[in-house]
């Protein structure tokens, strides 16, 4: 993933929020009363990667971001994905009599639909059209990494008991090893520059890679 422009973080006394996704931090150092206290400019990079410090020429060059192509596909391709996570979760229901299970599926559920919500805002926002064959539902013509086939979305179906919960935590590891995957194709192509869209890749990154040591804890205990 390539490291990102995005959020800028300035250090000097308290904490001050400026428009266009920019935050400046302040904060009191050793300095002398009578000498100003020094700036230090860091650029976060993407989830995962190291950010960088700025200089006060690259620092005169910063301009707010916009979003780009990138950012636009990445919201279209994960809200048919969080789709079909939700479709998946409301299978649960009379297939299983795992607490855990059951807890995990809707909590996955609630998230799940209110970032949907944020996606199809964050289209209507920017004039992006939310009605068509690739927006708002599972049923997308190219599957997104992670979504289950129609083969393995029937056999999740029909299963019951231990087989199901061992199907459920398997395919939804996949499916949200798939959501990782897209955050860091949104980076890798340019994407996540503007603030909305930065922070929601990095929330969906998080929250996802946390689920999925909970589901592989789960795997593990089923033997």
């Amino acid at each position: 993933m390539a490291p990102s422009r995005r959020l800028i973080i300035f250090a000097v006394i308290g904490t001050v929020a400026v428009g266009s996704g920019v935050s400046v931090a302040l904060w009191a150092n050793s300095d002398p009363p009578d000498r100003p206290p020094a700036a230090h400019v860091v650029q976060p990079g993407a989830p995962g990667q190291p950010g960088r410090s700025l200089s006060g020429n690259d620092l005169t060059q910063v301009s707010p971001p916009g979003f780009a192509a990138a950012d636009t596909l990445f919201i279209e391709g994960m809200i048919p994905h969080h789709a079909q996570a939700l479709e998946m979760t409301a299978l649960v229901q009379g297939r299983t009599d795992n607490p855990d299970l059951t807890m995990l599926a809707k909590r996955i559920d609630v998230s799940q639909r209110e970032e949907i919500t944020r996606m199809q805002r964050w289209l209507d926002e920017r004039g992006v059209p939310t009605t068509g064959p690739h927006v708002g539902h599972a049923g997308h013509d190219k599957l997104m990494p992670g979504m289950l086939t129609d083969e393995q979305f029937a056999q999740l179906k029909q299963a019951r008991g231990a087989e199901f919960d061992r199907l459920f935590l398997t395919f939804m590891i996949g499916h949200h090893q798939g959501a990782l995957t897209m955050v860091e194709e949104l980076y890798a192509t340019g994407g996540g520059l503007e603030p909305a869209s930065d922070q929601f890749a990095r929330e969906v990154n998080a929250d996802q890679s946390i689920e999925i040591q909970r589901m592989q804890g789960m795997l593990a205990k089923m033997g």
